[in-house]
C-alpha cells in the first residue's frame, strides 16, 4: 500500500495511492463509515503507530471502498499540496559514506562501521515544496536516499529479523550545505536547515517493496541526470544498518533512517565542475517503485548567491 499526506484547511491529513489516484481517508470515512473503536488515524505517523489488528482492519476497510475514480473521496492529484510522507517522526538518523563509489568519489576511505548523524523535524517537507537556499551558504547539494520508515519498536533485533521492524519506505534527499558542514569535523550544521529532508511523495508498504537492496535510484537536476545507481552498492545493507542502530538505541514507530546517498553528488565533482544548486533549479529523487520526489529550490530573502 502507498500512505502519503497532504495538507487540507491548514491541517496534514492521511491519503492513499491507489491505480485511480489518492484517497481522501477522512473524506472516504464520511461517504463510507468507518466502523472500529479506535479514532481514525489523520496522519501517517498515526497510521503506522496503530497496533497490528488495528491496521489489518483499517487495511481491509480501503480495500473495500468502490474502485471509483469519481468517488467525492477522490482528490485531484494536479491541486494537492503534499505533505512530508512521514510527519512526525521521533528521530531522523542518516548514514554517511554508505556506497561504495560515492566514497570513493570524495576520497574517504571505506567505513569500518556505519557513519551515523541526524536531522531534525524541521527538516521535514514534501513532495512538490520549495526548498529554501539559507542566507551565508553557497554551496548546496542534494543526496538521493533510500529512507526506511520503521513500523514497531526496534531494540537488539538481529540482522535476519531486522526488516521485519519495517513500515516501509520513501525516496529522500539528504540536501546538504557543504560549507556548513565540513566547518567543524561535527556534520549537523549543514544537515539541519529547514525543509533539507523532502520526503515523498509516498511511503511504499515493506510487503510490496520487497528487497530494498535491489532498487534503482537516480537524480536529475534540471532534466540532467546527475546520480544513477542501484541500492545494491550500499556497504551495509538495510538490514544490517536497521540491526546496527536497534543494538545502541531503541528504534521507534515513524522513526526515519536515510541510507546514504550514492555518487554523482556536487562535491564529489572536480572544484571547477561544481556548480551548487541555486535559485529555480529543479531536483528530481527517483528510486524504483517508489516515485518521484520532486523540489525546486529558491533562495532565502536576503541570501547572497
Amino acid at each position: 500500500m502507498k500512505w502519503m499526506n497532504f495538507y487540507k484547511d491548514g491541517s496534514l491529513k492521511a491519503g492513499i495511492v491507489d491505480p485511480y489516484g489518492i484517497i481522501d481517508l477522512e473524506q472516504a470515512v464520511r461517504t463510507y463509515p468507518y466502523n472500529r473503536s479506535k479514532t481514525l488515524p489523520k496522519t501517517v505517523s498515526e497510521v503506522i503507530r496503530l497496533d497490528t489488528a488495528e491496521y489489518e482492519a483499517l487495511h481491509r476497510y480501503i480495500a473495500s471502498l468502490p474502485l471509483d475514480e469519481h468517488a467525492p473521496y477522490r482528490l485531484n492529484e494536479s491541486r494537492i499540496n503534499w505533505g512530508p510522507c512521514v510527519d512526525a517522526p521521533q528521530k531522523i538518523i542518516c548514514v554517511g559514506l554508505n556506497y561504495r563509489k560515492h566514497a570513493h568519489e570524495t576520497n574517504m576511505p571505506i567505513p569500518e562501521y556505519p557513519v551515523l548523524f541526524n536531522k531534525f523535524n524541521n527538516t521535514l517537507t514534501g513532495h512538490g515544496a520549495v526548498i529554501l537556499i539559507p542566507a551565508g551558504t553557497a554551496k548546496v547539494d542534494y543526496e538521493a536516499e533510500l529512507a526506511i520508515v520503521i513500523g514497531k519498536p526496534a531494540r537488539n533485533v538481529s540482522i535476519d529479523d531486522s526488516l521485519d521492524y519495517v513500515f516501509g519506505y520513501c525516496a529522500a534527499n539528504d540536501v546538504s550545505a557543504r560549507d556548513w558542514q565540513l566547518r567543524t569535523g561535527q556534520w549537523m550544521l549543514g544537515k539541519t536547515c529547514d525543509s533539507f529532508c523532502p520526503l515523498g511523495p509516498y511511503v511504499l508498504t515493506a510487503d510490496e517493496a520487497g528487497n530494498p537492496n535491489d532498487l534503482e535510484i537516480k537524480t536529475v537536476v534540471n532534466g540532467e541526470v546527475r546520480q544513477r545507481s542501484h541500492t545494491s552498492d550500499m556497504i551495509f545493507t538495510c538490514r544490517e544498518i536497521v540491526s546496527y542502530i536497534s543494538r545502541h538505541f531503541t528504534l521507534q514507530p515513524g522513526d526515519v533512517i536515510m541510507t546514504g546517498t550514492p555518487e554523482g553528488v556536487i562535491m564529489g565533482y572536480p572544484p571547477e565542475k561544481q556548480q551548487y544548486l541555486k535559485q529555480g533549479d529543479e531536483v528530481a529523487i527517483e528510486i524504483e517503485k517508489l516515485g518521484k520526489l520532486v523540489n525546486r529550490f529558491s533562495r532565502e530573502d536576503g541570501a547572497h548567491a
